[in-house]
């Protein structure tokens, strides 16, 4: 071995305990404990039409949990929505925030909570994936990759 060679290898393995006595950081956008999101899709329409996001998210915690926002590179805004019908009259409504029980589950669905998606990029297009982050009150943040399908949701 030469001389530069045990230089070389005592730097790096100062370097590997360095790193290894760091502090073990959570998961980035791991999202709450016993929280998880399933069939995350966007719908991609015409980026002058606003977009919809669908996704069921399980709270399998002891705690209800409180979802009140969400972002993706994919929208230049994208927000909580509730569509409602009322007595033949249908209606949005934006949302502050949704709270998904203890033990139970949030269906974000066509017709009723959603995600509404303004300002949609390129990417927004139909057989791509997107990330997508929701955003709870305790701080926390969850991200998934969303499969984006065309108008008719296939």
């Amino acid at each position: 071995m030469r001389k530069g060679d045990s230089r070389l290898i005592r730097g790096a393995a100062t370097a590997i305990m360095l790193l290894a006595a760091l502090p073990c950081a959570k998961a980035a956008d791991a999202g709450p404990t016993g929280v998880s999101l399933q069939d995350g899709w966007m719908r991609a329409l015409p980026s002058s039409v606003p977009s919809g996001g669908y996704f069921t998210l399980q709270n399998k915690s002891g705690k209800a949990v409180i979802v009140t926002g969400a972002q993706s590179p994919a929208c230049g805004m994208l927000m909580l929505h509730k569509s409602e019908d009322k007595g033949g009259m249908s209606s949005m409504m934006d949302m502050a925030q949704v709270s998904v029980p203890a033990g139970g589950s949030m269906r974000f669905s066509p017709g009723g909570y959603h995600l509404m998606c303004m300002d949609s990029t390129p990417a927004l297009r139909p057989g791509a994936s997107v990330p997508v982050t929701l955003l709870f009150k305790s701080g926390e943040k969850l991200t998934a990759q969303f499969a984006v399908r065309n108008a008719a949701g296939k």
